[in-house]
């Protein structure tokens, strides 16, 4: 597994390095079989460090946990414990549907793009009506059954997840809807 440890304005010790690598490898070595990369982040907010671990896994899972404490080895346990927590429900999941997939997730690439919210109530009518965009990133979209996509977007704690349904060619989105319950648009 490829390990990104870096820190925002904070310098990342060896020891540091050391402990994300022993941690989380065996963390992630429990539950998941083939996990690819992980990302580890540490900042500093106030007088707390905050820790914030993705790790992607080869079925096409992201998995992200953020936690902060006084110190930073107890941040980073406390990230830890909550990605070994998803890891463990994903495994049981698994389980539960008693499939396995042979083969790793398809991904197509599309365009991300995240627009200007008006800020402002009483604001003025806009010069023009094209929203302006903040931010133009590249993407992935999978190929999942709907409880897959459901499970990645719990787990990555998204309000909406658009992805490509088994056997079909069209875009299927799921997403949370105000009353708790999970929405799934499925076009014809």
């Amino acid at each position: 597994m490829r390990y990104q440890i870096s820190g925002k304005q904070i310098d990342i010790g060896d020891a540091l390095q050391t402990h994300v690598k022993a941690e989380l490898g065996a963390a992630v070595q429990k539950y998941a079989g083939r996990p690819t990369d992980a990302t580890v982040v540490f900042s500093k907010s106030g007088h707390e460090f905050v820790c914030e671990a993705t790790v992607h896994l080869s079925t096409g899972l992201t998995a992200s946990a953020k936690a902060h404490d006084t110190e930073i080895y107890a941040a980073f346990d406390g990230c830890c414990e909550k990605m070994e927590k998803q890891l463990r429900r994903y495994k049981r999941r698994l389980k539960d549907h008693h499939k396995e997939r042979v083969e790793p997730v398809e991904l197509l690439g599309a365009s991300s793009y995240i627009l200007a919210s008006e800020s402002d109530s009483d604001a003025q009518e806009p010069e023009t009506l094209q929203p302006m965009i903040i931010a133009e990133m590249q993407t992935k979209i999978a190929t999942l059954s709907v409880g897959e996509a459901v499970m990645q977007m719990e787990l990555g704690g998204a309000p909406v997840l658009v992805f490509r349904k088994e056997g079909k060619e069209g875009l299927n989105v799921v997403y949370r809807r105000e009353d708790g319950n999970i929405g799934w648009i499925d076009p014809a």
